[in-house]
């Protein structure tokens, strides 16, 4: 018995240790996002209500039925239902039926309806996708920026390490009359600068990290953490497209244009729809009404005064427009506004596409430029520096040159991590723009 329970308490401990120490990749904070972001669960909910909506609208089409019933006492002179005469006394009674009505002709407007519904819906839907291709682009920015942060605290870390071996050389130079003490002096200082610099840098992978857990609604700041790895330059193979290309790609993926287009398809039927108010209205009618009273003058039962006392009326109802004070005119004049005003978020969506794509397309190009620039750079400075290595340990140069080399050696390498990143995320983003669903964006 005592095993099982050391067994128990060595799993449960493990699962907890397991939980904690746990590093999130970028496709399971795309995938987390994507099911938990407050956005995203109330574009859903929009769905939802318009699906609602299309049931309102079927249920347009399906007769309708009500029930009623009345139980009365009365006292005095009163009217007798089931002899209809005016009688001095008390008695009880009751009434009941139903009626069933059904519209036959309204103008096609439950027709529309119905169809305006299903516009609403698969509106609500691309809305849906739209705000998920959102969250994405912030997870994916979020996640680089992340490890951004961490990669360049890395190589501070890294150079710190060489910059305390230099000072440990620099020492028995100084010591053996080699170098002036000014020199020990100024790689101390180089050293300590390096320290706050590390510093800096561990806060800002502490707030990177916050902000990420915040975008994904996780509150274990502490235990929140990523997988480090170094992310390579994939899907470049989308700026060998023209931004022509792009765009008219983007005008048949993208979200935004179905939504417009969606949006003025339901403004249209809207117009339909109060258009169907000019028209007669025909509909077909069913009531069926029985009743009971405890005063009855022929001696009859509760079951029989129901059989006997009962009635039916059915038939047509025509309701025919005409003046109601303009309101069907006006509510046409109003939907066909509406309609001029979706022609034009739709123009001004595929505008505002247009320059979207294209500016992601520029953006893109110079991130690849400075990205090899930035590659460049490193390489003549990594040259740089070595040069400077060998004639500071001969004695060929002083310490604050030797410093300033290594300085821009830093620069160049965080340089060369910032450009990486950000043109892996422009990348990312003509991706979207091409059609790619994001969650099988290439990283």
């Amino acid at each position: 018995m005592k095993k099982t329970i050391l067994l128990a308490c060595l799993f449960l401990i493990s699962a907890v240790v397991t939980a904690q120490t746990k590093k999130w990749s970028l496709q399971e904070c795309v995938a987390y996002a994507l099911e938990n972001n407050i956005s995203v669960k109330q574009s859903a909910l929009d769905i939802e209500s318009a699906e609602i909506e299309r049931l309102d609208a079927v249920g347009n089409f399906i007769p309708s039925l009500n029930g009623r019933g009345s139980l009365t006492s009365s006292g005095g002179l009163s009217i007798n239902p089931t002899s209809n005469q005016f009688e001095n006394t008390r008695f009880t009674s009751f009434s009941g039926g139903f009626s069933s009505s059904l519209a036959l002709f309204d103008g096609l407007r439950n027709l529309r309806q119905l169809e305006r519904a299903k516009l609403s819906k698969l509106a609500s839907q691309y809305s849906l996708e739209q705000m998920k291709d959102d969250i994405a682009l912030f997870v994916a920015n979020s996640y680089l920026q992340v490890l951004f942060n961490k990669q360049n605290a890395e190589v501070l870390r890294s150079q710190n390490t060489i910059t305390i071996d230099q000072l440990k050389r620099t020492q028995d130079l100084v010591d053996a009359g080699v170098l002036p003490k000014g020199d020990l002096l100024e790689i101390e200082a180089t050293a300590a600068n390096e320290q706050q610099r590390i510093i800096v840098a561990e806060n800002n992978i502490k707030i990177s990290l916050i902000s990420l857990a915040q975008l994904l609604l996780i509150k274990d700041y502490e235990n929140f953490d990523i997988v480090e790895g170094d992310y390579n330059i994939v899907g470049n193979e989308m700026l060998a497209n023209s931004p022509y290309e792009l765009i008219e790609k983007a005008k048949e993926e993208r979200y935004e244009i179905k939504i417009a287009e969606e949006q003025k398809a339901i403004a249209e039927k809207d117009v339909q729809i109060a258009k169907g108010a000019y028209y007669p209205t025909l509909s077909a009618f069913f009531d069926y009404n029985t009743r009971y009273a405890d005063n009855d003058n022929f001696g009859r039962d509760f079951t029989r005064q129901l059989y006997e006392n009962d009635g039916v009326s059915y038939g047509l109802q025509m309701n025919i427009p005409i003046l109601n004070g303009f309101a069907t005119r006006n509510q046409v004049k109003r939907s066909k506004i509406n309609v001029e005003r979706a022609e034009y978020r739709l123009e001004q969506a595929e505008l505002d596409l247009e320059a979207n794509v294209y500016q992601a397309y520029v953006d893109a190009q110079g991130a690849l430029k400075a990205y090899e620039a930035a590659q460049s750079a490193l390489d003549a400075q990594d040259q740089a520096y070595l040069y400077a290595t060998e004639r500071f340990d001969v004695g060929l140069t002083n310490a604050f040159d030797f410093s300033q080399s290594k300085v821009r050696l830093e620069n160049a390498q965080t340089e060369l991590l910032r450009t990486k990143y950000d043109y892996i995320f422009k990348l990312k983003v003509i991706e979207l723009y091409f059609g790619i669903p994001a969650t099988d964006l290439k990283f």
